[in-house]
């Protein structure tokens, strides 16, 4: 594995990047999840990982235009140097479909201008308040039950640690396999069984994150894997590195 950058190591990443987090307004809350913003100023090339979630983003870049992110079945790296910024819209689980005019499914693993979805194209156009421009955008009223259903079933999976198999989450929702799976291919993009994995190993972060020592092999069984060689693959997949690499981003005195 490549060296480490140092800028990676001890929370120091903090020190040249700002994030913050806001709620959305009333007329965005329905189909927005937050509001972000994160701004950075490296003198040298920067590699930022980013983690995958089961959802949509519309961002713009400095300057830009919007753009739609689709949902990422793993990590993926963006290169940052320069002072400059991003401001982007978190969308619920499940609602995008409706923004989209397709199923969710098919902008997985793609990044694409905003304008490309007829939906978002046309006036008015965007001049530099995202929200605003969501709001003239985005359909009236709520989503449709089914992406609701879908947004619904995410956060369960996110909530509770005992999912770790895709029947059990079909049986809780009163739904069969294959209905399952076309509901999660429709509204989330991503299937029920890459859903829970990723929040599972979400787990994984927040025993990092708490500092101390993990017993790797009660962890991997704790959450379904066979071993800890398949659990730190995983891990890697979605978090772009094994999970022992990934607990030196803390401060050791956490």
């Amino acid at each position: 594995m490549q060296d480490r950058d140092p800028r990676e190591l001890g929370g120091h990443w903090r020190t040249a990047q700002r994030i913050a987090v806001h709620e959305p307004d009333e007329r965005l809350a329905p189909w927005v999840q937050r509001i972000w913003t994160a701004s950075w100023d490296y003198a040298e090339p920067y590699r930022q990982k980013m983690v995958p979630l089961p959802q949509v983003h519309v961002s713009v870049i400095g300057g830009g235009t919007p753009r739609v992110v689709g949902p990422r079945s793993r990590h993926m790296v963006r290169e940052l140097v320069g002072r400059s910024s991003v401001v982007g819209a978190a969308f619920r689980p499940g609602v995008f479909r409706s923004v989209a005019g397709q199923p969710v499914g098919a902008l997985a693993d793609r990044e694409l201008d905003a304008a490309e979805l007829p939906a978002l194209a046309g006036r008015p156009p965007f001049d530099g308040d995202l929200a605003a421009w969501l709001r003239a955008h985005l359909p009236d009223g709520e989503p449709p039950r089914a992406a609701q259903q879908a947004g619904e079933l995410v956060a369960q999976v996110a909530a509770d640690p005992t999912i770790a198999r895709v029947d059990r989450l079909a049986a809780s929702a009163g739904l069969g396999m294959r209905t399952l799976q076309r509901l999660f291919a429709e509204h989330v993009g991503l299937g029920p069984k890459w859903v829970i994995r990723r929040y599972r190993l979400e787990e994984v972060v927040g025993r990092l994150e708490a500092g101390g020592r993990v017993d790797w092999a009660d962890l991997a069984a704790t959450l379904g894997y066979a071993d800890q060689a398949h659990l730190s693959r995983d891990f890697a997949d979605l978090f772009g590195e094994p999970p022992t690499w990934y607990a030196r981003r803390y401060p050791p005195d956490r």
